[in-house]
């Protein structure tokens, strides 16, 4: 019988029984087959649609934890004028990781097009996702609560 994790916590509560890689897309689901990085297949089956972000434990049935990790995906770093180039992203609702010298976007190549035309030097990198969470939720634009306390 395959496990199923009915919860998802914001940190591991003791011993993890292994770890997933999902990008960004792939962490937000309510009900989803997933095979954990070293082969655990695990149904996911949760009471709503949520953003699971990297650190975040999904608690099987029988109480193990699988952690997880933000997976490398086709990304772009972009600097220049940080300030309005945030400001077009954003006005995009595009997802965006905001560090001290560059934005970092998803790549696709109409948002490209859209900073470079804007005076953006536009790098391609793999790497894991992380972007800003949205003003009144945490992870994306959405609200997220566990239905449980860490006290």
């Amino acid at each position: 019988m395959t496990a199923r994790a009915l919860k998802v916590h914001s940190h591991a509560h003791g011993p993890v029984a292994g770890c997933i890689s999902l990008t960004y897309d792939a962490r937000i689901l309510r009900r989803k087959q997933l095979v954990s990085d070293d082969g655990l297949p695990f149904i996911v089956d949760l009471a709503q649609t949520t953003s699971v972000d990297a650190g975040h434990v999904f608690v099987l049935e029988d109480g193990r934890q699988i952690a997880v990790k933000a997976a490398d995906e086709a990304l772009m770093r972009v600097t220049g004028d940080l300030a309005r180039l945030a400001w077009h992203i954003g006005n995009r609702h595009a997802p965006c990781a905001i560090g001290p010298d560059a934005l970092i976007v998803q790549r696709e190549k109409v948002m490209r097009a859209m900073l470079e035309q804007l005076g953006a030097v536009v790098t391609d990198f793999d790497g894991p996702f992380t972007p800003e969470g949205g003003a009144y939720g945490h992870g994306r634009t959405m609200g997220h609560d566990h239905s449980h306390s860490h006290a």
